[in-house]
């Protein structure tokens, strides 16, 4: 994959920790699974559906892959695209911008426009 910005959803709390400590060894899930798991810009819509349904105080956080090196895998998951999973801790310096992810009236997040904020470094 050519993808240079991958994406990491994360609620509030673990955006606070990461930023504080400089690194993220991943959420629950990641940790269970053993990899970070990410996703390119097409995907963040869908990874917001299925795992942040009514989740509130969430974040987006845009990562440059070149800063992640071997330990980037693409890998087929769900619907049998190509994922990004990050098989080592995450460095807060690969991070070139976060945006919280708004709530539409619809109930839905704004992943879009979160893209495009975080994609720019906005903090």
């Amino acid at each position: 994959m050519t993808d240079a910005i991958v994406y990491k959803v994360m609620d509030q709390t673990a955006w606070n920790t990461f930023q504080a400590a400089g690194t993220f060894a991943g959420a629950a899930v990641d940790v269970a699974d053993g990899f970070i798991h990410f996703s390119a810009a097409h995907q963040v819509r869908g990874t917001l559906d299925k795992h942040f349904a009514g989740a509130t105080d969430l974040w987006l956080v845009a990562v440059d892959t070149a800063r992640l090196g071997p330990a980037l895998k693409w890998e087929v998951s769900r619907g049998g695209d190509l994922f990004p999973h990050l098989y080592a801790s995450l460095n807060l310096s690969a991070v070139i911008g976060a945006a919280p992810l708004p709530t539409g009236a619809d109930g839905r997040h704004d992943a879009a426009s979160a893209v495009s904020s975080s994609s720019s470094g906005g903090t």
